[in-house]
Order: structure tokens, then sequence, then C-alpha cells
């Protein structure tokens, strides 16, 4: 058992546990806690403007839903389908990796899951025994380090920020390993940062694990949201001598705009994948087979809804950057990918603002809420306190409007 597994209370008696400590020591996602919140408060009739969701504002498109409506009607729907995901969905997965990142997949390479999140909870699972170290950069996304615990393993971060563009170097990574190293997380673009690294600074990572025999998980949800130079790259692309100790996780969530239907999956080496679809098995079974017909035709069809979505996002992009870096205090980097803005308000911390003075960025942002009725994410949710992280993946007048109270308020602090 790893060092940093809770231990359950000896002097009490299994049978008056009432939670298990593996269980209890998971942490509520701060970003579905916030975005409820705003949620809560919107419904209550305060105007309250949430930067906190990750996930585009714009619907399903129409072609998705109608396949979704069809597979309503057809009866073998209605049904358990394999575990693993519907063979035509896996094939697909495989053609779109293939035409999307260059990476060739056979489809028994392919498990199908519900959403990101199990995929990367069943990947850990597959690859990690009690003890094994997963190297995790941070900023990172608040449900990776749960997902290692839960598994069994023992998250070890390593911190980069704005100086850096978010963006670990492998001299970072190498001071990190230890003999109990088994895996690497790599995500690019990132969640919270935007950060994307280039083809070089992936290569390097890349090139760093196959030297001393690591396993690589690669989140490429985000694959099709960057802007400007930037370009994605996909490590086992890259690099297929990886490919045999390589994981990835995608799904159809962010590029679709289809984060509520629940599907993605993993790629892996057979064997893992076996393995990640017995554990599948007993645990939910197969994926709404409604959800799975929708995500066919998603990854089947082009990528035209994701060029406008995109678009969109670029826009807003440059107008969060420019507006967030006129408030006093504030740094914000210009996120290359995703759909984040994660400032730095270091500088503003211990400063009075309307007669409190927030210590710490999770106390900014609760005087935010308060005082502003914007919803922002605290650093402190991923890893690293002194940020705030917005999501843009709003509407642009909301995001004129919500950026625009900041600056009033962020704008009155004082020594």
């Amino acid at each position: 058992m790893s060092a940093s597994t809770p231990q359950p209370d000896q002097s009490i008696r299994p049978a008056d546990r009432r939670v298990s400590a593996r269980i209890g020591a998971i942490a509520e996602s701060a970003t579905l806690a916030v975005d409820a919140k705003a949620k809560a408060l919107k419904a209550a009739g305060r105007p309250v403007i949430g930067f906190g969701a990750g996930e585009p504002d714009f619907p399903t498109p129409d072609y998705i839903v109608e396949a979704a409506v069809e597979a309503c009607r057809d009866p073998k729907n209605h049904r358990y389908t394999p575990a693993g995901g519907l063979p035509e969905l896996k094939e697909a997965i495989a053609a779109k990796t293939l035409r999307d990142s260059g990476y060739r997949v056979d489809a028994s390479q392919v498990l199908v899951t519900n959403g990101g999140k199990q995929a990367i909870y069943e990947a850990f699972a597959a690859i990690l025994d009690p003890g094994d170290e997963v190297i995790v950069p941070a900023p990172y996304w608040t449900t990776y380090p749960e997902s290692i615990q839960l598994a069994g393993g023992v998250p070890v971060e390593v911190v980069a920020d704005e100086t850096t563009g978010y963006k670990v170097s492998v001299e970072q990574l190498e001071a990190a390993r230890t003999e109990n190293t088994k895996v690497v997380l790599f995500v690019s673009p990132s969640n919270p940062t935007g950060a994307v690294y280039t083809e070089a600074e992936a290569e390097a990572i890349g090139r760093w694990a196959l030297e001393h025999g690591l396993w690589v998980l690669t989140d490429e949800i985000y694959e099709h949201l960057v802007y400007g130079d930037a370009t994605f790259t996909s490590l086992p692309a890259l690099l297929p001598e990886l490919a045999d100790k390589c994981v990835v996780v995608n799904g159809v969530a962010k590029t679709y705009a289809m984060t509520g239907w629940r599907v993605g999956w993993v790629i892996g080496p057979k064997d893992v994948i076996k393995a990640a679809t017995n554990l599948q098995s007993h645990a939910t079974s197969n994926v709404s087979n409604v959800a799975q017909r929708a995500a066919l035709a998603a990854v089947a069809g082009d990528l035209d809804a994701v060029a406008e979505m995109r678009e969109a996002f670029d826009r807003r992009r440059r107008t969060i950057v420019r507006m967030l870096n006129e408030i006093e205090g504030v740094v914000c980097p210009e996120p290359e990918g995703a759909f984040y803005a994660y400032p730095s308000v270091k500088a503003l911390l211990g400063k009075e603002i309307r007669g409190q003075r927030p210590q710490t960025s999770a106390e900014l942002a609760a005087l935010i809420l308060d005082e502003a009725e914007v919803a922002v994410v605290p650093g402190e949710a991923f890893g690293t306190p002194g940020y705030l992280r917005l999501s843009y993946a709003l509407g642009d007048a909301d995001l004129i409007e919500g950026v625009s109270r900041l600056q009033k308020l962020l704008g009155e602090a004082r020594d």
C-alpha cells in the first residue's frame, strides 16, 4: 500500500466505519462544484456569470443528434452490447485516430468508455500497482491525481509557472524520477492552462520516457483546439517506438460539443486494453448504445463543426487575455490551446478589496463570486495556488461583461 493511501483507524470496528478510507479521501471535483454553485445562484435570480465549466457553449451538431434519434428507434440498441464498445465505433475511432493524428491502431486497441474520466481511471487502474509513481505536471486537471490514487498509485507533482508558459522541462521530469516511477502524464493542449508543447518539446519528453523505460499516458481530448502557430502533436505518432508503453485518452466531448453524451475512449497496447475492458465489464458494462451511435456519427463525420467553434474560441481567447492583462496585479500568458485562461493573481493576494484581504486564490475566488457575481475556479484545484482558471467557452457578451466586472472589482485592490 502506498504511503499516500489513507490508513483506516484501527480503533474502530470495520462494521462501524461508514465510509472507506479509500473513497473518503477523494475530493469533490472543484470545477463541477463551482459550476453547480454558479447555476444554483442563477436559479435563485442572481446574475452570475460562470467561467467555471470546461464545456463548449455550442449545441451538439444536428446530424449527431439525428443519429441518436434514429438509434432510439432501433430495437437492437435496446439491448446489451459488448462491454468494450460497439465494434463499428471502435473501427471508426481507429480510423479517426489515423486521420487526425497519423497514429495507426487496430480496433482491438480501443476501449469505449463513459466519458474521458472513466477512460483515465481505467487506464491508470490497468497499469498501476500500489506504490507506483506517476509524474504529474502541474497545473493539472483536478481528476488526474484522484484517479491515480484511486488506482493505488502515487502522483508526483512537477510544477511549471507562467514564466515557462506552464510547460515542464525534461530536467524537471528527471529530477522527479525515482526507482518507483512508472508513468509520466503528458497533456497538450492542457487543461487548465491552455499550454501547447511544440513538436520538439514533445519529442524530448517522449525520448526521455523511452530512455528510462517509462509508460506515458497522454490525454488528447483538446487535440483540435489549437490556435495561432501552435500545432497538436500526438506522441505515439511522433515516436512509434513509444507505442508499446503509451496509453492515449480521448473522447467526443470537446471536439463535438458532446460533454453530456459521455463517450470517451482509451487506446493502448492490446493487453492493457483487454485488462481495462475486463474492469469495465464489471463496473459499468457497455456505454449507452444511443450515445455510442451519436459518437459514431461524430467521429466518422467531418470537422466542419469544430472549425466553427475554434474560430469563436480563438476570438474569445484574444479578448479575455487582453482584458485580464489590463488588470493591475494580474499576469495572464496567452493560451495556445483548449479554452482556458490561467492568470496569476499572486500580486493581488493580501491586498484590500472591499474590506477584505484574501490571502489565497481560493479566498479571492470566493470574494469575486460574492462581490462581482462571477464564478471562477481557484488555482488550488489544479495544484498551484495563486492562480485562477477561467473558461472562455461562453458567449462573447457574457465573457466581456464578466471580465469587466473583474476589472472593476480587482481594480479596487489597495495595499
